[in-house]
């Protein structure tokens, strides 16, 4: 007996019949259906994936092996280690440039404009973590610090506007409709970023998001010329902000190409005064 080979009769349920254009497995309470002539057997299967020569002799799949080579395993454990070092970069880089630049409300100066970037909308509100946001702008409005708000979010397409639900949470939580400015094209943080000094003309801002997402948005707005102090808010430890912080391992890589090319935005447009509209309204 060959090594590898398939000896004595296949159980049914390794059986694969083909129908036309579906594919059944023959399970051991199906009828035989003798008229079908295409049956593949375990071997023709393992041949199919690769795993198995026509002869239906199962293929040995060589595994990876360290170098033997004292020499060779130094290379490769530096190799990986080079590795590690470069994946990390982006995320040092982000830590290093935010020093001192993070706060809570409490410890937010006095700065006439602050930005809230959108996160989600559900059935047409804003998401918990969006809600929190918001709250947090509220809150420095009516303590004084900020004199205007500009909300930047995703209005790519009709039924799904973030700025608008954000101008309406702020206005039933006491911020004037005419303190709000809205961005309508913030896609990412970058382009946030970029539009708010392009566009809307903000040369210094608080920023508001949560931690997780905090130390990104001050280092990409301070990279596209916006004098930036974050505020990270409290949020519930659960599964979104888990993924929320996994994300931001991989989200520094693009923030730190954003930074060293400075690309466009997915939108530019025409520069507005809706800030300074909103800030002449204050006097």
């Amino acid at each position: 007996m060959r090594r590898g080979a398939w000896c004595g009769p296949e159980p049914d349920h390794l059986r694969l019949r083909l129908s036309g254009p579906k594919s059944l497995f023959d399970l051991p309470d199906l009828p035989d259906v003798p008229d079908l002539p295409d049956v593949l057997g375990l071997p023709d299967v393992l041949g199919l994936l690769g795993l198995a020569d026509p002869g239906g002799n199962r293929m040995n799949i060589r595994r990876p092996r360290l170098p033997r080579t004292r020499a060779g395993r130094r290379r490769w454990v530096q190799a990986v280690m080079a590795g590690c070092v470069l994946a990390l970069l982006p995320a040092t880089w982000l830590y290093v440039s935010t020093a001192g630049r993070l706060g809570t409300t409490a410890d937010a100066p006095r700065t006439e404009v602050a930005v809230v970037f959108g996160a989600g909308l559900w059935d047409g509100e804003p998401s918990p973590y969006l809600a929190h946001r918001l709250d947090a702008a509220a809150k420095l409005y009516r303590a004084g610090r900020i004199e205007v708000v500009l909300v930047t979010g995703d209005n790519s397409r009709e039924d799904y506007d973030e700025p608008d639900a954000m101008r309406a949470y702020l206005v039933r939580h006491g911020v004037p409709d005419a303190r709000i400015v809205s961005d309508f094209a913030g896609f990412d943080t970058w382009d946030s970023c970029v539009r708010a000094k392009k566009i809307f003309g903000v040369d210094r801002a608080v920023l508001i998001s949560q931690g997780f997402h905090i130390r990104r948005a001050v280092a990409l707005c301070e990279a596209a010329g916006v004098e930036s102090y974050g505020v990270g808010v409290d949020a519930k430890h659960d599964v979104t902000w888990y993924y929320g912080g996994a994300r931001e391992l991989f989200a520094a890589g693009k923030a730190a190409l954003d930074a060293a090319f400075e690309p466009d935005p997915r939108f530019l447009g025409p520069k507005e005064r809706g800030v300074a509209r909103a800030l002449g309204s204050t006097g």
